[in-house]
């Protein structure tokens, strides 16, 4: 029997290598072939699940810009030497977490240090680059990032606009780096559809958690707008009502703009970049899950994605999740042949985090029950 361990991380307690490892060591029986792929879906702990499943290394580049005016920082990404692929996650240089509550202020922050770690990948001979987006402290449009890899945004007076959203509206050219644009196409790992402006755009729905009053959001919006306005006029790209555009304060369509990105869902491209089709080619069972089972779970999160490529194989799919809120119907409905929770009905979620491993090594023994000859199921 060959089994996949494709877990995404249970938040907060485990880790996906974590739980993959105590999953192996639980069905780890003679005649069982177990396959590990760890899993992400483009947030936290995505950079670790890539290095896990394909045997890369962490990069440390010790010296890249914050997201505040004049800070340094250092930051890392994801590399794998084989494959000449880096995967670069926007949090690390341009994050939220990077800038204390009372200086939180998206008119100045910039997505510039992003733009250098990504810059480095280049340096170091990336020929394919991943750009997670997501917890982002900046609303500038991408505009730092492209700055660090060569491009050139103008005043009037033909000076270079400093970084920050609050100075979009003051670029009036932009100009491509002189040796040409990025021709490594990047590709965006990206879970919302808001545009880049109006009600529903990166100012007015993630402004405000990144310090922006109801005058800044009006100020960040008509940046964006005009920013917009200058790619469709300079590269003849239209992003301003793109789905995803508004991602990470704009950058998604910055990403496109600049760096000739292409949005994709965090889930789907990192099962790509892990090469889950391959693992589960021949595979009898396919482990999955995260903390909690429910609704969320089937709309573009790891589980969905590994259910769906697990149907086009004829692969078997198994769930082990630190909750389960979905009914056993809609289990069923949605492909999954056994269900676990590790927590029992009515467990405290604090309790259930701290023991967490406890928890998990037993569900595991319960699961191998049901894989195993003999088993039931949901």
């Amino acid at each position: 029997m060959t089994i996949v361990l494709a877990f995404d991380a249970f938040k907060g307690s485990l880790s996906a290598p974590d739980i993959c490892r105590i999953a192996a060591a639980a069905l780890d029986r003679p005649g069982v072939s177990l396959r590990i792929v760890p899993m992400a879906d483009g947030g936290e702990g995505t950079l670790e699940a890539l290095i896990s499943a394909r045997h890369g290394t962490m990069i440390t580049v010790p010296d890249v810009a914050g997201p505040l005016p004049g800070q340094r920082l250092a930051a890392c990404y994801a590399w794998l030497p084989g494959e000449r692929t880096a995967m670069v996650e926007m949090a690390r240089a341009s994050g939220l977490t990077l800038v204390p509550e009372s200086r939180r202020n998206p008119l100045i922050t910039t997505t510039r240090g992003t733009g250098e770690l990504l810059a480095d990948a280049l340096r170091r001979g990336a020929e394919r680059l991943f750009l997670t987006l997501g917890g982002s402290a900046t609303n500038d449009g991408g505009v730092g990032a492209a700055a660090a890899l060569g491009w050139r945004f103008l005043d009037a007076r033909g000076r270079n606009v400093p970084d920050g959203g609050g100075n979009l509206r003051r670029i009036a050219r932009i100009l491509p780096p002189e040796s040409g644009r990025l021709d490594l196409p990047v590709e965006v790992l990206c879970d919302v559809d808001n545009p880049l402006c109006g009600p529903r755009g990166a100012a007015a729905v993630y402004g405000p958690q990144k310090g922006a009053t109801p005058a800044m959001v009006r100020e960040l919006d008509r940046g964006l707008a005009h920013l917009a306005e200058l790619v469709r006029q300079t590269l003849g790209r239209d992003i301003r009502a793109m789905p995803g555009a508004g991602a990470a304060g704009g950058f998604g369509a910055g990403a496109v703009a600049f760096f000739g990105g292409r949005l994709v869902p965090g889930s789907e491209a990192v099962a790509d970049a892990v090469h889950l089709g391959e693992a589960l080619a021949g595979a009898d069972w396919v482990v999955t899950g995260e903390g909690s089972l429910d609704e969320q779970s089937l709309r573009g999160k790891v589980v969905s994605q590994v259910l769906r490529q697990a149907r086009e194989r004829g692969v078997a799919v198994a769930v082990l999740a630190g909750r389960v809120s979905l009914s056993p119907a809609a289990c069923r409905d949605a492909g999954m042949a056994v269900v676990e929770a590790c927590s029992p009905p009515g467990m405290p979620p604090a309790e259930a985090m701290g023991r967490a491993e406890e928890l998990a090594r037993c569900a595991c023994c319960r699961l191998a029950d049901h894989l195993l000859p003999g088993g039931s199921s949901v």
